[in-house]
């Protein structure tokens, strides 16, 4: 017979094997994916009393900017967050995939995933999950559980107002689970104009308005209706099937900040850029609002055995003024180009403490969330376990890897995991054997030359040119590396094809620089680089190597101090013109004009405004007076060929 003493005696020890073992059960896990939110634009509503629900996670738990790496993609990153593995491992490099029947761009798919996701490794572990919304999830895959594939909702890269297959295969899994959550799905034209009125100040007709890709109400529409959706959905399952692991995306804080993150507190807006900030001023600080209103609803439904996680992949520009205004007419502008590197991560509840995060980066989110369910991280994952945020000892790596084919091959067959029905499905729409997109495979050579695998990447971009030989991008992407290698006279001969392709490519005349200065030409480097930032004023690269080799990044060499003045006039046309005042700006110049006549980056200038005014035959007339000033110039002669192209367009209408 066990005594009382001796069962107590017996409960201590089991207590002290569990936490020599890795600490207390697991408990749940809920996470939060709000792509494109800002570290610093949360600082700053948080200043404000504005975000009381992010202002309760960073008080009560650990916090820390995550650190991303490019391409600053959204695909790209939340299957890196996912996996735990590098693009060139998981698969997914881009936004798209191309259909070999059409040669058409198809959104990514679950298909294309070669590793697992931290939802398969879990489900294997006998964890319950659910995924909501979560980037490459459609076909949904078979798991322990519940996902709602990317698909069910809009996302910005459907160019119709229709989301998925219209028969529903794939969106989730199990099937039957689409018949239950379809209540929940709002669409663009569910939202009403009290939901619309703190974003967006616009007419009843206006809200009204039918879907149209170039329209920016319409996406502000579906990004709203998509956002409450995969909310909605995201707290049913939580509530309701209880998974172990829930992880639920939201796209609409970046897809709402590429439409007007411009706007976000910009000040002396004039012209078109003031009535669409009068329009959508506040629509991202509201995003972000609603982003906390939602981040508060899941708070409230955690239990005392739940571990809050919020992310995103990527930090924001906003409140940055192009220069070229035009851009922010429609969803022309949306760019990785205003990413920022610096996410965020947020761990809260159970089993977490009071922390400042160490430089967390994307590829320890997948240990991380493993750690926390009670799994084990595998050794072929090269993140690390955030574990200055948990009180208990993270489980070691005791497993080499969780792919069916080692360390080092491939994972299960995706079609393995995806109903025959939908294999078909994708067979019909040629799919099947389609693993990369070609913007993927160049977005996976530049990793591995940032990585210094030159000769990696060397190979990457000889496969691609043998299939386009005539880019010239790829001829200066490979002799970047050829370069890196010390390979200068077979770098210089793929140069030189690049520029007779593409006379206004910036990045060859760089490259070339970089060539000559590695060759003791000091003088011959200063002129290609000059010659790139003449071309591309923006071309961070090339400045930075005139300053290092001559002390100023201004290409510019103004003869006397009519040239002067006249330039200073133009550099503020040019500024007062960002924030639309183009009465200003054409003003300036025509006072530029008169002090230096024959100064040709007056007449530029001018040809950008006219543009800008939607003048073309001005913007014409003023490019002809600039190339007559300098003939050889390859960026008044190929914007000139646009223009004319352009205007000719517009007579044939």
């Amino acid at each position: 017979m066990i005594t009382s003493n001796l069962r107590r005696a017996l409960i201590a020890v089991a207590v002290a094997l569990s936490l020599s073992c890795g600490g207390s059960r697991p408990g749940r896990v809920l996470v939060l994916g709000l792509d494109g939110m800002d570290p610093r634009a949360i600082d700053l509503l948080m200043s404000e009393g504005k975000l009381p629900n992010f202002a309760k996670l960073r008080k009560d738990g650990a916090y820390g900017r995550l650190i991303s790496s490019k391409p600053l993609l959204s695909p790209v990153v939340w299957n890196t967050i996912a996996t735990g593995k590098t693009p060139d491992q998981h698969g997914i490099a881009h936004f798209v995939a191309i259909d070999p029947k059409t040669g058409e761009s198809q959104p990514v798919t679950s298909q294309m995933r070669r590793v697992k996701a931290v939802w398969d490794i879990a489900s294997d572990k006998a964890k319950k999950v659910a995924v909501v919304g979560w980037w490459a999830t459609w076909p949904a895959p078979k798991v322990h559980g519940a996902i709602v594939s990317d698909h069910t909702c809009y996302h910005f890269l459907f160019p119709q107002a229709v989301a998925g297959p219209t028969d529903g295969g794939g969106l989730t899994y199990p099937p039957e689970l689409l018949a239950r959550i379809t209540p929940l799905i709002r669409r663009p034209a569910d939202v009403t104009a009290a939901e619309a009125a703190p974003f967006v100040t616009v007419t009843p007709e206006e809200l009204a308005r039918p879907f149209a890709f170039e329209d920016d109400l319409s996406h502000f529409k579906w990004a709203l209706a998509t956002a409450d959706s995969y909310r909605r959905v995201g707290l049913e399952l939580w509530s309701k099937d209880k998974p172990d692991l829930l992880m639920a995306y939201t796209e609409g804080t970046d897809s709402v900040s590429h439409l007007f993150g411009h706007l976000f507190r910009a000040p002396a807006l004039s012209g078109e850029l003031a009535a669409q900030q009068a329009k959508y001023g506040q629509a991202v600080e509201q995003m972000y609002l609603y982003a906390d209103r939602l981040l508060g609803e899941y708070m409230a439904a955690m239990d005392s055995r739940t571990t809050l996680v919020v992310l995103s992949d990527h930090g924001f520009e906003l409140g940055a003024v192009q220069d070229d205004p035009s851009k922010t007419r429609d969803m022309r502008r949306v760019s990785e180009q205003f990413h920022r590197t610096e996410g965020i991560a947020y761990l809260y509840g159970y089993r977490v403490k009071r922390a400042r995060l160490e430089e967390p980066k994307i590829l320890d989110v997948t240990p991380t969330l493993l750690a926390l369910l009670g799994i084990p991280p595998a050794r072929d994952m090269p993140g690390r376990v955030l574990s200055e945020a948990l009180d208990f000892d993270a489980p070691a790596a005791i497993q080499a890897s969780y792919e069916t084919g080692g360390a080092s091959g491939p994972a299960a067959a995706a079609d393995s995991r995806v109903n025959p029905e939908i294999v078909e499905h994708l067979k019909s729409l040629g799919y099947t054997g389609v693993m990369s997109s070609p913007q993927g495979d160049r977005n996976i050579a530049a990793m591995h030359f940032e990585a210094g695998r030159f000769q990696k990447a060397a190979e990457a971009y000889q496969a691609l040119l043998a299939a386009d030989p005539d880019d010239a991008t790829l001829h200066t992407s490979l002799a970047g590396c050829l370069g890196a290698m010390g390979r200068y006279a077979e770098a210089g001969k793929h140069l030189d094809i690049a520029i007779k392709l593409q006379p206004l490519n910036v990045e060859a005349y760089h490259n070339r620089a970089v060539i000559y200065e590695r060759e003791g030409k000091k003088d011959a480097a200063i002129a290609q680089y000059r010659l790139a930032v003449k071309y591309n004023p923006q071309y961070a690269p090339s400045r930075q190597s005139l300053v290092r080799l001559t002390g100023s990044d201004d290409v510019r060499v103004p003869r006397g101090d009519a040239e002067t003045k006249a330039g200073a006039l133009a550099e503020r046309a040019a500024e007062a013109a960002r924030r639309g005042d183009y009465a200003t700006a054409t003003q300036q110049l025509a006072e530029a004009e008169r002090i230096a006549p024959r100064y040709a980056l007056v007449y530029q200038y001018q040809s950008n405004v006219a543009y800008l005014r939607k003048d073309v035959p001005a913007a014409i007339r003023a490019l002809e007076k600039a190339l007559a000033l300098e003939p050889d110039n390859a960026l008044f002669k190929n914007n000139l060929q646009r223009l004319k192209e352009q205007q000719g367009k517009s007579s044939r209408r």
